[in-house]
């Protein structure tokens, strides 16, 4: 692949600025940097700088926040995805949209490869390799942190003796990646899952005991399924994720301690601060729960569980993704209203909800006044539920061998 282009999904991290003399150097080729904007902390032109000053020959920067909210987020949210039943699918949701990114540059550029910092033990090579096949199968995928072997203190030397600056020092304990809808930490003292992790990890969330003694009380609107407000001022969904994890963090909100089971067959432990997604996940659960009928909720769950799957799994471009979401929007038309949510010292409680589609009626529920429940209706009803059950048991005593109590038997 002498002198061929290649276009670098890059961070500024250790990994993908190494990866540039690296690059340069093991495959000769033209590196293009391309840095997209998901929420994390970062100056995109300081960004740019550094990619140029590192080596490259060109750098792209994108903000895609806004997109990151509507065309990835929202769906997942809709969908309560939950990676077994506890990952809010933070990381996982924002590569398939870098990996689209990469795509449309190689294209412009006319680059036959494109690259990212992923190592050979983690999630994130299948995504962005998977996305890629999806997307541009023409295009062929390198993975440099796959192909060199460093430890990161080699990779830490490796940059020094190449002049590339990088934020990581050798006495920087943690890995950390993050975006609109949360932030993952990694390594340290955090790989030993029998050690609760120490505060300094954390960088979103304040300590629940340190939290304000007072709760605090939000309102989130949807409209069918999409939040589009905050405490009754109208947000872009970025901005009101945003916000939110600013809130919902103060309080302590979003704190996730998981062993979790990667692709590739490792069992990792991972800590995740989502403030944003788990008091919206909860909310809009809250909300479905007073609108859809219970057949309904019942099997969307079990679509929701494979729809977590495939994105954790990076199956976001494919047939069954597809369509999965085309099911999912379907379930949304009525998913709108407003929900109340208490924040106190780490937890995040729906307190209220309400809806014009509540399939929740005080005149059928209630037992004062008023009730239109008609009562005498149930014994018919409880007869046909039954009778299934009612006819196996009658079968079954039927079809039994009578046996006399005194029958004696011959040895």
């Amino acid at each position: 692949m002498a002198h061929s282009k290649v276009v670098l999904a890059y961070s500024g991290g250790l990994d993908t600025s190494v990866a540039i003399p690296w690059l340069k150097e093991a495959k000769r080729a033209d590196v293009v940097a391309l840095t997209i904007d998901v929420g994390q902390p970062v100056e995109l032109e300081q960004v740019r700088a550094k990619a140029l000053a590192s080596g490259a020959s060109s750098a792209y920067v994108v903000d895609a926040r806004q997109e990151f909210a509507e065309e990835y987020i929202a769906p997942a949210l809709k969908a309560n995805a939950l990676y077994e039943g506890v990952y809010p699918l933070s990381t996982a949701l924002a590569r398939p949209l870098i990996a689209q990114h990469l795509v449309r540059i190689a294209r412009r550029e006319g680059a036959r490869y494109v690259a990212h910092g992923c190592t050979g033990k983690g999630n994130d090579q299948v995504r962005f390799d998977l996305s890629t096949a999806g997307l541009a199968p023409e295009l062929e995928v390198i993975a440099p942190a796959r192909e060199w072997g460093m430890t990161r203190e080699e990779e830490i030397a490796y940059a020094e003796a190449h002049g590339v600056p990088v934020p990581a020092t050798r006495a920087s304990p943690y890995s950390t990646d993050e975006n609109l809808w949360g932030r993952s930490v990694e390594c340290g003292i955090l790989e030993d899952p029998s050690v609760e992790p120490p505060e300094e990890a954390f960088g979103w969330t304040r300590a629940p005991t340190d939290a304000p003694d007072e709760p605090e009380y939000v309102t989130i609107a949807f409209d069918r399924g999409t939040p589009i407000s905050l405490n009754a001022h109208r947000l872009p969904l970025h901005q009101l994720i945003a916000s939110l994890n600013r809130t919902a963090g103060g309080h302590g909100v979003g704190r996730i301690d998981h062993l979790e089971s990667r692709v590739v067959g490792i069992k990792s432990r991972e800590v995740y601060e989502c403030p944003a997604a788990t008091v919206l996940i909860g909310a809009h659960q809250a909300l479905e729960a007073l609108v859809l009928p219970r057949d309904l909720l019942e099997f969307k769950r079990t679509v929701e569980q494979r729809y977590a799957q495939m994105i954790y799994d990076g199956l976001w471009f494919t047939p069954l993704k597809g369509a999965l979401d085309a099911f999912v929007a379907s379930t949304q038309e009525r998913v709108t209203g407003e929900v109340a949510v208490k924040l106190y010292k780490g937890s995040s409680r729906v307190t209220g909800r309400h809806s014009p589609y509540a399939l929740y009626q005080s005149k059928l529920a209630t037992y004062s006044t008023g009730d239109q429940y008609r009562q005498q209706m149930a014994e018919g009803f409880i007869y046909v539920w039954g009778l299934p059950a009612r006819t196996w048991a009658a079968v079954g005593a039927d079809a039994a061998p009578k046996v006399s109590p005194s029958a004696k038997y011959r040895p």
